[in-house]
């Protein structure tokens, strides 16, 4: 079997590698009885060849690290006997698929800079632990491009929608977040951003740490604006104008923990949040109603229990048709 999956590996890795053979080698990634093998192969080929100093990557540990998360998973299965199918997912093969893409494109191109990218569809949470050991979440419907060896030296991260982080120090090796609007720098430390496209808000919440926000082309500060642990700074695109203030940090973070909290929240956020977490469509039949606030807190319930929570707490019926959910007034 050693022999097979080395075929499979060298015919996929080929640049010229038809579809279907690209295909079979990221296949191997879904399949558990490979695990051991797959990972002998994998550690001799990446020892290897080297990268360039600068980029240098301990692939070896990182895949340690990776699989343990993975294990800790399982465990944590067997102990609470339940399935997370559209909460919270360690999206295992999209890492082993980016892990070998980067294998792949650092042998073409040793000399420019390589991107990870990951995506985190409506309805699932992804887990991605980044070369350097830093560890990212992705909420539903975001993704971020990622560079190992950047021009500058530093590490790089694109971000479209929100993601948790919790990054490794390196003083040597600042670690940026690039929004639409402005940068996030940070030597070490855990922090959330959420910077969705169609939101007017553009969010940092600092737990641990520190985190220093920066002007780009699309918005000037007057001073940089560093945030201490328990501070959120609050950008409103339409007025470019920025507020910070304290708040309990886990309102804000808890969604990586398949917990979603709602303080006081309009009935008009409240349905974005739930199409992005359950990846359904909701209509909202009168308009009015979008300015009424809820109260709550999601851990395991399914859409149409917190639906039914809505109902009961808000002047509103909900009913589904044609595979969408629509709510009205009662």
């Amino acid at each position: 079997m050693q022999n097979n999956i080395n075929s499979i590996l060298q015919k996929g890795k080929r640049a010229d590698a038809t579809e279907t053979e690209r295909k079979e080698m990221f296949a191997l990634f879904h399949k558990s009885e490979h695990e051991f093998e797959l990972k002998g192969k994998l550690f001799e080929e990446l020892e290897n060849f080297e990268m360039e100093e600068p980029s240098k990557v301990n692939f070896k540990s990182l895949f340690s690290k990776l699989w343990n998360k993975i294990e800790m998973k399982k465990a944590e299965f067997r102990i609470n006997r339940k399935i997370y199918t559209n909460t919270l997912k360690i999206a295992a093969a999209i890492v082993f698929g980016l892990f070998i893409g980067v294998y792949v494109y650092s042998i073409k191109n040793n000399n420019q800079p390589v991107y990870y990218a990951a995506h985190s569809p409506k309805g699932s949470v992804s887990e991605v632990v980044m070369p350097d050991g830093s560890v990212i979440f992705l909420n539903a419907d975001s993704k971020i491009k990622y560079s190992i060896n950047s021009k500058k030296g530093n590490r790089e991260v694109f971000l479209e929608g929100e993601a948790w982080f919790e990054v490794e120090k390196n003083k040597k090796k600042p670690f940026v977040v690039h929004t639409g609007f402005y940068d996030v720098n940070v030597t070490g430390t855990q922090f959330n951003v959420k910077a969705y496209s169609g939101e007017n808000e553009v969010i940092t919440t600092l737990e641990e740490g520190q985190v220093i926000i920066h002007s780009t082309d699309n918005f000037k500060l007057k001073n940089e604006i560093t945030l201490t642990p328990g501070e959120q700074a609050v950008l409103l695109k339409d007025s470019n104008e920025i507020d910070i203030k304290k708040v309990n940090t886990k309102w804000f973070t808890s969604w990586k923990d398949n917990t979603l909290i709602f303080v006081n929240m309009s009935l008009k956020e409240l349905v974005v949040l739930l199409e992005r977490k359950y990846g359904v469509e909701i209509i909202v039949k009168n308009k009015d109603i979008l300015s009424l606030h809820f109260d709550g807190t999601i851990k395991n319930e399914t859409i149409f229990e917190i639906l039914d929570y809505i109902k009961a707490a808000l002047p509103v019926n909900y009913k589904v048709t044609d595979q969408k959910i629509e709510i009205e007034a009662k």
